[in-house]
């Protein structure tokens, strides 16, 4: 009987991925990590095996998300450095309070917080005006927000500048599919991609008219809600789990919102 097995790539072809994927030549990341152009070569062409601190230093310099360091620890052959802690671990408890306070502070306006793949951890109450008129099937764990936002069946009808926020969410999965390779954001993407919000509405390549892209919402009562979205990661994170987690915020984008929330 014979086996076939799949060979993993290297630590070199992958540091060499990842370099490409921040389109930085080797001169460019040889400057800023401090390392020779001759032996970051070496190490991509499998010619010089890095040392642990090398291949930790490059990942820092090439923005190399925690999870993904580790698999190049291992592919340089050394035990993986950064641990991956549930939420609901003891040792989290100061994350969940931490979470829970900025979105508690953030009400009368909606704030959630979301994992790398978009999936919603959790959210405060003002997160009940966006979701009205959402199918249950959409919010059964685990919920997806992009799903969510631009399923038939979710925000989409209520969305007024709906092919504007799709093709601004679209453009931002796209992104992240070809910085981090992620194939389940991958399969997400040509999913969303088959709603045709984008193709739908004519305002998809327009200008918006204020700073930002607002999310034009239909409250339900011949108005309108506008918001501003923003995004807050934690910077000094050594945990895979607390890397990967995100808070978006949603600001009011005139004043009327403002007001009508506050009286809320």
């Amino acid at each position: 009987m014979s086996t076939t097995t799949t060979a993993r790539p290297g630590v070199g072809p992958l540091l060499r991925d990842w370099r490409r994927r921040r389109r930085l030549s080797q001169l460019d990341l040889s400057i800023e990590s401090g390392i020779s152009t001759r032996h970051l070569s070496f190490v991509e062409t499998g010619r010089s095996v890095p040392s642990r601190d090398m291949v930790l230093r490059l990942a820092e310099h090439l923005g190399v998300p925690l999870r993904e360091r580790n698999r190049l620890l291992l592919a340089a052959g050394y035990a993986p450095v950064y641990r991956e802690s549930g939420l609901d671990e003891p040792e989290m408890a100061s994350v969940r309070e931490a979470l829970r306070a900025v979105l508690a502070a953030h009400e009368p306006y909606p704030a959630v917080v979301l994992t790398q793949q978009w999936e919603l951890v959790e959210g405060n109450a003002a997160v009940s005006l966006l979701i009205e008129g959402v199918t249950e099937e959409l919010l059964r764990p685990p919920v997806n927000a992009l799903r969510l936002t631009l399923h038939p069946d979710g925000m989409a009808p209520r969305i007024r500048n709906l092919g504007q926020w799709s093709t601004h969410l679209l453009d931002r999965l796209t992104r992240q599919v070809a910085i981090g390779g992620d194939p389940v954001l991958g399969s997400l993407l040509e999913e969303l991609r088959s709603y045709g919000a984008a193709r739908d509405e004519g305002a998809a390549g327009d200008a918006a008219p204020g700073p930002a892209v607002p999310l034009l919402l239909d409250d339900g009562a011949g108005g309108t809600f506008a918001f501003y979205s923003v995004f807050a990661t934690f910077g000094t994170a050594v945990d895979i789990t607390l890397d990967e987690l995100a808070i978006e915020t949603f600001l009011p984008a005139d004043t009327a919102t403002m007001e009508r929330l506050h009286r809320r």
